[in-house]
């Protein structure tokens, strides 16, 4: 069975940069970006593995929501400078790399679901906490840093929801660290207590006559905003991808 390793680029190569007493020094960079790497193909043993990288280009995202991800600390210099440089020199040692027009998330969820659709697995090497609505067997997700596998059930005693309720989740209570908005006055807690109570968003919205009056009001006025933040933390899976599974088979 094809296993496909799917590394969030960005996000492994700027933990490991945090981490490094020189944050100028891409040598040492490249390095432990590397040991990393082959530390991961060691302990999950994918016959594939492909680095995917964000793009330049506007996001669809910050497109229809120009505050998405607003005030994120930009790349460090060094990085942006080094990292083409980086990336070849990844690819000369086996790892080859896969450039998203705008955001890594799409290509990565769309990578993902397609190799479970055609019987394979995914293994996706990410911190970020929005690949947990990709509900499928056959894709999971391994933090490298924590090196352990994402614990769904943690995440759902954290937030008081179920995993197939995080989309739900954000559309009311929206995400702050994608500065994802929701609904103005419905904090985290409110969310999970009506995601409890009436399972879905739609229902919620079926069933405003039976809540309090502030919360009716709330949810009523902030309807607009709750379809835009669904959208906004929805992965897509559907991109046209022009690429093929074996540019990316691993050489052992």
């Amino acid at each position: 069975m094809n296993r496909l390793l799917i590394i969030d680029g960005m996000n492994l190569v700027r933990r490991i940069l945090a981490a490094q007493p020189d944050q100028q020094d891409m040598q040492a960079l490249e390095l432990r970006t590397l040991a990393a790497c082959r530390k991961l193909c060691l302990h999950h043993q994918p016959t594939h593995v492909v680095m995917v990288w964000d793009g330049t280009e506007i996001s669809w995202r910050k497109q229809l929501y120009p505050d998405y991800k607003k005030g994120r600390k930009p790349m460090p210099e060094a990085l942006a400078q080094g990292l083409p440089t980086l990336i070849e020199h990844f690819a000369s040692q086996g790892f080859n790399s896969l450039m998203a027009d705008s955001e890594a998330d799409d290509v990565i969820a769309t990578l993902a679901c397609k190799l479970s659709q055609s019987g394979g697995e995914a293994i996706i090497v990410s911190t970020d906490k929005g690949f947990a609505q990709l509900n499928l067997t056959s894709v999971n997700q391994w933090d490298y840093f924590a090196n352990q596998w994402l614990d769904i059930a943690a995440l759902e005693h954290k937030l008081g929801i179920s995993r197939h309720q995080l989309l739900d989740f954000a559309a009311l209570s929206g995400d702050s660290g994608n500065k994802i908005p929701g609904i103005s006055g419905i904090g985290p807690k409110s969310a999970a207590e009506l995601l409890r109570t009436y399972r879905s968003l739609a229902n919620i919205y079926n069933a405003l006559d039976k809540l309090g009056h502030k919360q009716a009001q709330k949810l009523a006025e902030g309807r607009d905003m709750a379809r835009l933040s669904y959208k906004l933390a929805k992965l897509r899976t559907d991109l046209t991808l022009q690429v093929r599974l074996s540019d990316y088979r691993l050489q052992h």
